[in-house]
């Protein structure tokens, strides 16, 4: 099954790498004009290269997405690029992990906060489209974590607003759901410099997934997009988890 998103005008914050470039590309490939933005300029403009490249309209932004002033810019400035907005993805992460100052500080800015404020300056935009909301959450949010206890923290957090805001949002017409990944490999990612360094963590974790591979990024693109079709018009309020069965481990 293919979706088809032409004419639909999509923002990913965070959209330049792994499963935001994903989720943007996909969008991109079923019509879709796409606006990303991302701290890091060179996979940015990576990114926009491969998006204008599929003949849509595309606009990519260099964001600090812990700087509110910056996400209110950005999603002003992408709107009238694309000439209003009719799904907002939020999958930025500050990958706070441990339980410090630092990490409790990363995560709640950007996975948190920049999802609150991109979410909140879309909203216009969104009641007037009758669009939808994807967050991106995590399984690290549906169970403890002593190595990350700030990252599992921060993304439970996302998975309960991501309820409140359906709810919020429901009377003017707007969806809002989640998903939820598991461990997912993508070149310059997290996992792939485990694995090229030979770190324990990763064979412990594959070992732990049923299928026996990690996921990819447009597993998790895939369903994104399937929350923010027609095909999910009557669901809200959901946070999907995308892992290969790693949670039933």
């Amino acid at each position: 099954m293919s979706f088809e998103f032409t004419g639909k005008r999509v923002l990913v914050a965070g959209g330049s790498r792994g499963i935001g470039r994903a989720i943007a590309l996909g969008f991109a490939r079923a019509g879709a004009d796409v606006a990303i933005c991302a701290r890091s300029q060179g996979p940015l403009d990576a990114t926009w290269e491969e998006i204008a490249a599929l003949g849509v309209r595309a606009a990519a932004t260099a964001c600090d997405l812990g700087d509110g002033e910056q996400v209110n810019a950005w999603v002003a400035a992408a709107a009238d690029a694309l000439g209003g907005i009719d799904v907002l993805v939020n999958n930025a992460s500050g990958f706070g992990g441990p339980d410090t100052e630092e990490g409790w500080a990363a995560g709640l800015s950007v996975d948190v906060m920049a999802t609150v404020r991109a979410s909140r300056a879309a909203a216009p935009y969104l009641k007037l489209s009758r669009g939808s909301i994807v967050n991106v959450s995590s399984i690290s949010g549906y169970k403890p974590s002593l190595r990350t206890p700030a990252y599992a923290a921060v993304k439970a957090l996302l998975i309960n607003y991501t309820q409140s805001q359906a709810a919020a949002f429901a009377p003017d017409g707007v969806r809002v759901n989640a998903v939820a990944p598991g461990s997912i490999e993508f070149p310059g990612g997290s996992w792939e410099q485990r694995r090229l360094a030979g770190e324990p963590l990763y064979a412990n974790t594959l070992a732990r997934i049923p299928f026996g591979r990690m996921g990819e990024a447009e597993e998790v693109a895939d369903v994104a997009m399937f929350l923010a079709s027609p095909l999910a018009r009557w669901v809200t309020g959901q946070t999907i988890v995308v892992d290969g069965g790693q949670l039933l481990s």
